[in-house]
């Protein structure tokens, strides 16, 4: 089994996947790795499972090497770290590729594999991510806004009458209520910055088939009313981890094993 780590801001995710896909996942604080918790608990889940390898990829620079000390401490492994430079499976079109955030690049991979080139991200994670994959097959850039509750909890820290909300589907368009007024501005008018976005990145490509893939914890809230978005894939970044893994593996001994499909 591979080990595999995506580390947020907010939450740790951690998989566990064999050489054809993401078998389980869980997730913790990523604050908890300031302590021996978060070591503690994954050691426990992951207990009385034969660990052959670990992968990770962190856009929390501080946490990385708790990370890696407690899978060489736990599992005496030395973790790959996904970087534009380990990176396998996508080229990289940007100006500085170690400014693409590593989370980033395991979706463009997976996406690539999966649903083929061009293909477009979007993950509603802390925020709003567009990543593209253009026909080449080549990480090309992509588009950042703020995440739906990082847009509504601002909205209540900084006014004293907008309430802090809970993002939820809403079939209203007028709202009755500022709860609901909210809601609206959220759930609706992120799926037209979506549906608007897309329609400008399909014109860019000169394409009209686009693959869009979606992620994060609000995907399938916003995916459920977008027919712009093809798939939603909760554990896509830890499948392009898996692959990044695999790809290495494959370099020093080749594999006849193909990528079993994510659904």
């Amino acid at each position: 089994m591979i080990l595999l780590f995506d580390i947020g801001n907010t939450h740790t995710h951690v998989g566990l996947a064999d050489d054809a896909r993401v078998l389980k996942q869980t997730s913790l604080p990523t604050r908890e790795w300031s302590g021996g918790a978060a070591r503690v608990r994954v050691a426990k889940w992951a207990a009385k499972t034969e660990i052959a390898g670990a992968v990770l990829c962190s856009v929390v620079p501080r946490v990385t090497p708790r990370v890696r000390r407690a899978a060489g401490a736990i599992w005496e492994l030395k973790a790959l770290e996904l970087t534009a430079k380990t990176v396998r499976g996508v080229g990289i079109d940007y100006p500085r590729p170690d400014s693409i955030g590593p989370d980033r690049l395991a979706n463009a991979v997976a996406a690539k594999v999966h649903f083929g080139a061009p293909v477009v991200v979007v993950d509603f994670g802390t925020a709003v991510t567009f990543d593209v994959v253009n026909a080449a097959g080549n990480y090309a850039g992509g588009i950042i806004a703020p995440g739906l509750a990082a847009m509504t909890d601002y909205l209540h820290e900084k006014t004293a009458l907008l309430p802090k909300i809970q993002i939820r589907e809403t079939a209203d368009v007028i709202g009755k209520s500022t709860e609901q007024a909210m809601l609206i501005g959220a759930v609706h008018g992120y799926r037209g910055l979506v549906r608007e976005l897309i329609g400008e990145l399909k014109r860019e490509l000169k394409t009209r088939r686009l693959p869009v893939v979606a992620t994060g914890g609000y995907a399938e809230l916003m995916a459920a009313r977008l027919p712009e978005i093809s798939a939603v894939e909760p554990d896509l970044t830890l499948e392009g981890l898996r692959l990044t893994w695999q790809a290495r593996a494959e370099s020093v001994a080749p594999s006849k094993c193909r990528p079993a499909p994510l659904r």
